[in-house]
């Protein structure tokens, strides 16, 4: 997919940012930086060029009303540390007077950070006014929240048919790097998906098992699969609901499905767990992770991959003993010496606890943004940015 890249924009006074800044905080404290770090190259580039710079993001979820817990103060706090120079900050609604006064006093590389943008309850209604409010805070706009890109809101959709738009440089590595997975045409190549949701892996596998020679499955979407095809699973998390869709994707891509032949189960999350064969699981266990077997052979398959995709964790990943399978799925994914991506969220959290998240090829910032354009959507905050 080709994009009007950054590299071709005009020099401007003032360029507006779309980033993704929705970090986790802990009583107004960061506990993670890695998508504030991740936004650095595209501002630090547009201040090289004597661009003054405008940022705007969202955080949480506030529905349209402002709440000072989810202020983007502390997030203003750490650009300025990264950034190495003061980053000025307008509380409250983004697009408020004290923004656009602030607006106004900017200088050439100086950078302003707005509150956050789902303060304003048009933002997620993709509200064109609101979008064009925020287009006067800039002469181009620039995407660099993959983040946020499969969502079709004001600052992601909208203000593309107002002002010039580009993608951002973590944007196009993020568009580039998923091209080349789900275009390239090396075999072995190996899907492995966790996680709760059906419904939300349903299109990446209907979409990529056409050329996928293998499927692995774990976490309580396991589960589901595992019940659909018959298996007792006692209590364990899955979607009941959706056994008919579980059962048509076994169907169609007969062959390459693989689901957990042993298991971690338990009869409460705060109790040891054992490993069973995976038709041994008691009716009042549930599952917690795939075992020691199953992270072996799965740990075969992807050794032997040249494209490798990984999204959602194997098991109950948040509880460190029951996390076992995850992180063993995360070596394997380092090791493996093709082209590997990782689709965010747990996935990446378990690669960075290991210490392995250079070892693969990309490591995707958006997970749900990732599922969906590997279905082949043309997502609303990509659609503007396309060169034709």
């Amino acid at each position: 997919m080709k994009l009007r890249s950054l590299s071709t924009a005009p020099r401007v006074g003032l360029a507006l940012v779309r980033a993704d800044l929705n970090v986790p905080l802990d009583s107004g404290r960061i506990r993670d930086d890695t998508r504030i770090r991740a936004s650095l190259p595209t501002i630090e580039t547009l201040r090289a060029r004597g661009s003054a710079v405008v940022v705007m993001s969202h955080l949480g979820r506030p529905k349209g009303k402002i709440e000072d817990g989810l202020s983007l103060g502390a997030v203003a706090e750490r650009l300025s540390e990264l950034l190495g120079t003061d980053v000025r900050f307008t509380q409250g609604l983004p697009t408020s007077a004290a923004a656009q006064v602030e607006v106004k006093r900017l200088e050439p590389g100086d950078v302003l950070l707005l509150d956050n943008l789902r303060f304003d309850p048009r933002e997620t209604k993709d509200d064109p006014g609101f979008a064009a409010e925020l287009a006067r805070f800039g002469e181009i706009f620039v995407e660099d929240a993959f983040g946020a890109v499969h969502r079709a809101h004001a600052s992601t959709r909208a203000i593309t048919a107002i002002l010039p738009s580009y993608a951002g440089q973590l944007v196009e590595r993020e568009v580039q790097a998923l091209d080349r997975l789900m275009n390239g045409t090396d075999q072995p190549f190996v899907l492995i998906l966790g996680g709760a949701k059906i419904a939300d892996k349903i299109g990446v596998i209907e979409h990529l098992a056409q050329q996928a020679q293998d499927v692995l499955i774990g976490g309580a979407l396991g589960n589901t699969f595992l019940q659909a095809r018959g298996v007792p699973i006692g209590r364990s998390l899955a979607e009941s609901g959706e056994l008919d869709a579980a059962r048509a994707l076994m169907r169609r891509f007969q062959g390459r499905f693989h689901l957990p032949i042993d298991v971690v189960a338990t009869r409460a999350i705060t109790e040891d767990g054992r490993a069973v064969n995976v038709e041994e699981v008691g009716s009042d266990e549930m599952i917690v992770d795939i075992g020691p077997a199953t992270q072996a052979s799965y740990r075969d398959i992807v050794l032997d991959a040249q494209r490798v995709f990984w999204n959602g964790p194997l098991g109950l990943y948040e509880r460190p003993a029951f996390a076992q399978g995850t992180l063993a799925v995360a070596r394997a994914v380092a090791d493996c010496r093709g082209y590997t991506v990782v689709g965010g969220g747990d996935s990446a959290a378990a690669l960075a606890v290991a210490g392995l998240a250079d070892k693969v090829g990309h490591v995707s910032t958006g997970g749900g943004a990732s599922l969906e354009y590997l279905e082949g959507r043309v997502l609303p905050g990509i659609e503007g940015l396309l060169e034709n």
